[in-house]
């Protein structure tokens, strides 16, 4: 087992990784940029060095520079955790050349599966089920239109280099085509400075089912069941639950060997997650693979008593996985949100500040995953989640009870955050059946019942200030007077001087 490695990230998901590595009894080296130097990521890990960039998020994408600490500090692997570094095959690279130990996939995995255009083809190959459309990247407008029509509207214009909803266009109508085309390659070279665009049919408002798989250096392949992930707003996930509302058992085993099957393909090592559409007549589609462990991750980890991150550990210093398929069991139902620092009163709006007071819900059934704290800043310069809070539960009902309870517990001040929105999100009738797509808040959320929250928190806030001012100008005519030396309680007195006896 590896004696100290480096976790290449920040945040909630720096911390994750450093308490699996000291459950394992593995010191943990921290890297930080001047930004996070307080950040609490920072003073769990055992060592901590920093990066130096005028640019907060190019330092954790330097891959010069965080080689060369995991060289002097003397880390024999690297965890990328999710984003920044961790689906880019120079950095997988990078690590085997400076003979450190990527704990995730090969290169070539990585490659594989980070073209969706490449991606479609392999799986096409592999026999795995794919949405009508192109395998190759298309740039000629001309025939891009023409495409779009053999497959008959609507189509989805994606990046090919894409992820997270950039370069994405829904087109509905052949007029509306070519303004569409060339805003998504616009926005694909801007984001990936990659501008091919391909060309899918749109299913529309299908689900998104992903399996998380596992494999190891032996050959051993195993699923770990599926997550719902189908709560989006902008294509960015919001809420995600497993096990999904929609699988029987029998379809979780045949989308869990395909995804074995695409894994297979690409020979991928490590924690990956093969992302599905599921649409009303149960047909399922590839849609992409992140080879990478997924910010979601937990609840899998809730419903199957698998610790994902400590296996990726063990898989990388060379052990074989420690179950096979037929340990695997579900037990409960989990359910995962996103908080994010965005004021959703306010569209959505990243919100940035100095966290002034928190206040972390606990209890049964309760998990947070946190990178924040009182007195910590939330920049503008990184990814606007700062927290996971997952909920456990004998069924989903009691899962969506305790998410519920615990989403009103969590105060944070200082900043906005989007519980207000989570919990409306929870409360809706076609959440708690279970019965929603991808096309929930876009289509049928209604986002006015968040104004007439923020209506009711100024009428509250009002009221108290009101009280408050009334109070004060009170005091302000009152003269106390009582006599020191009595042997009336020190507490009655000082209720007395606060005019409340």
């Amino acid at each position: 087992m590896f004696k100290k490695i480096l976790v290449a990230n920040r945040g909630e998901i720096a911390v994750r990784v450093i308490r699996a590595a000291h459950e394992l009894g593995i010191e943990a080296v921290a890297i930080y940029h001047k930004v996070d130097k307080e950040a609490p990521y920072v003073r769990y890990a055992d060592y901590a060095y920093e990066l130096y960039s005028e640019q907060p998020r190019a330092a954790y994408l330097d891959i010069d520079q965080i080689i060369s600490v995991a060289k002097k500090s003397g880390a024999q692997a690297i965890h990328p955790g999710y984003g920044f570094l961790s689906e880019r095959a120079p950095f997988s690279q990078a690590c085997r050349d400076a003979g450190i130990k990527f704990i995730g996939p090969k290169p070539f995995s990585i490659d594989a599966m980070g073209s969706k255009t490449r991606a479609r083809q392999l799986m096409e190959q592999a026999g795995v089920p794919i949405v009508p459309g192109t395998s190759q990247p298309i740039d000629d407008l001309d025939k891009a239109v023409d495409i779009a029509k053999t497959i008959g509207f609507p189509i989805l214009l994606k990046a090919s280099a894409g992820g997270g909803g950039k370069g994405m266009r829904k087109v509905f109508r052949e007029e509306d085509f070519r303004e569409n085309f060339e805003s998504a390659r616009r926005e694909a070279l801007k984001s990936f400075g990659d501008g091919s665009i391909y060309i899918e049919k749109l299913l529309e408002n299908p689900k998104h089912i992903e399996i998380q798989i596992i494999a190891d250096e032996h050959g051993n392949y195993v699923h770990l069941g599926e997550r719902d992930c189908s709560i989006q707003r902008r294509h960015q996930k919001v809420i995600e639950e497993a096990p999904s509302t929609v699988l029987t058992p029998e379809l979780r085993n045949r989308m869990g060997e395909v995804a074995i099957n695409a894994a297979r393909a690409v020979e991928y090592v490590n924690a990956g997650t093969i992302e599905f559409l599921f649409d009303k007549n149960k047909n399922f589609y590839f849609l992409e693979m992140n080879t990478r462990l997924q910010v979601e991750h937990p609840v899998t980890e809730f419903v199957t008593g698998i610790d994902i991150v400590k296996e990726q550990i063990r898989i990388a210093a060379g052990y074989p996985l420690s179950f096979s398929q037929k340990d695997i069991q579900w037990k409960g139902h989990a359910i995962e949100c996103r908080i994010n620092a965005e004021d959703p009163f306010d569209n959505f709006m990243p919100s940035t500040g100095r966290i002034t007071y928190m206040r972390e819900p606990n209890g049964r059934g309760i998990r947070l995953d946190s990178g924040v704290e009182i007195g910590s800043e939330v920049s503008i310069h990184f990814d606007p989640i700062i927290a996971k809070l997952i909920a456990y539960g004998k069924d989903r009902a009691e899962a969506i009870a305790v998410m519920l309870r615990a989403l009103n517990d969590f105060k944070i001040c200082g900043i906005k955050t989007g519980i207000p929105f989570l919990m409306k999100v929870l409360q809706e009738p076609k959440f708690i059946e279970g019965t929603y797509d991808t096309g929930f808040l876009e289509n049928e959320f209604n986002f006015s019942k968040l104004e007439e929250e923020k209506k009711k928190e100024q009428d509250l806030i009002a009221v108290i200030s009101a009280f408050l001012w009334k109070q004060s100008d009170k005091k302000a005519h009152i003269q106390p007077s009582f006599n020191n030396s009595s042997k009336i309680s020190k507490w009655k007195l000082r209720m007395k001087k606060f005019g409340r006896y």
